[in-house]
């Protein structure tokens, strides 16, 4: 048996520390697994961290392994990456993905965890929650041959989704952000980058991924007659407006939310949710996804660590937390 885990909480709203956990004896359909790394999903979890998440959204908002309630005392956190050190034979010894918060150990069902194929770092396989959410905005958005693409916030999960459609045979696909600095990671994944004064428009179809209202409506004035923005980013509880006067009317344009906690409709017949995540930890044998893990801190740092990513004071795409041995 391994020893008891240690795991970061959100004590309350800007103050998180480590905290110890008695760890249950794995039944028979559960595995133990030793964490290697994790990831901090920088817009999700600053909300979290910052006390933003809206009543009203308590529910919608949980992690599948959270403890606690928000606004605090939460453990929270969705992007794992260990070693099954107890369990199934065919398990024992495999690295494994799972959507659990940042903990040294931790037990859960068998049927929890994704293995994470040979052909796929550990290091680079904390992006497979981002990457399961552009992978299922890709399947809402149905592009085609040829589309003119803008992805308008170069985030993590931006930047997954311009990842994915930069293999889509003609298209052509912008990544736009306020930030320059961006343009480097555009480069590395295989677009072009612009800043939303110089973005080029007349696009069939723009992935809104900034949570800005000014990304909104630069992502609507981007668009073709009859093209449609697909919202993927998450406001916690600040209101935003939409321009739907001016030209939204007469030329019939369209906005359509994207979310990665159902299967999307154009899959839901035909793929699950396991059949998802595991697709996502096989499109991460690209290493372009490498130029989206932007630092890296010690697990026992992290209560120093998550202030400053939350502020910005840390800039940070993923930054990646690795535990000790």
């Amino acid at each position: 048996m391994e020893p008891d885990a240690r795991a970061f909480w959100l004590r309350c709203p800007g103050e998180g520390e480590i905290r110890p956990v008695a760890l249950p004896f794995p039944g028979s359909d559960e595995v133990l697994v030793r964490t290697l790394c994790s990831g901090v999903s920088r817009g999700t979890e600053a909300l979290v961290f910052r006390g933003e998440v809206p009543v009203s959204q308590y529910a919608a908002m949980r992690a599948p392994f959270q403890d606690g309630e928000f606004p605090g005392p939460v453990k929270y956190g969705y992007l794992n990456v260990g070693v099954v050190a107890q369990g199934p034979a065919n398990l024992l010894g495999r690295t494994v993905f799972c959507l659990y918060p940042h903990q040294t150990h931790y037990v859960v069902p068998s049927t929890a965890v994704t293995p994470v194929p040979d052909s796929v770092p550990p290091a680079r396989a904390v992006l497979a929650g981002t990457v399961e959410t552009a992978l299922n905005a890709v399947w809402d958005a149905a592009p085609l041959f040829g589309d003119r693409i803008a992805v308008v916030g170069a985030g993590m999960v931006g930047c997954c989704v311009a990842a994915l459609l930069a293999e889509l045979p003609g298209a052509r696909v912008q990544l736009i952000d306020v930030d320059p600095r961006r343009a480097g990671t555009a480069e590395a994944l295989g677009v072009e980058f612009a800043t939303p004064d110089t973005a080029v428009g007349d696009c069939d179809l723009v992935v809104h991924a900034s949570a800005t209202e000014e990304g909104l409506a630069r992502s609507l004035e981007l668009l073709v007659p009859e093209g449609e923005v697909i919202e993927l980013s998450w406001y916690g509880d600040r209101r935003v407006s939409v321009p739907l006067g001016e030209a939204f009317h007469s030329r019939r344009l369209a906005v359509r939310g994207s979310q990665v906690g159902t299967v999307s409709p154009a899959r839901r017949g035909r793929r699950t949710f396991a059949d998802r995540m595991a697709l996502a930890l096989e499109l991460l044998a690209d290493p372009r996804f490498d130029a989206l893990l932007t630092g890296e801190s010690e697990f026992e740092d992290l209560p120093e660590v998550l202030p400053r990513l939350a502020s910005g004071a840390l800039p940070a795409l993923c930054h990646r937390i690795v535990y000790p041995d």
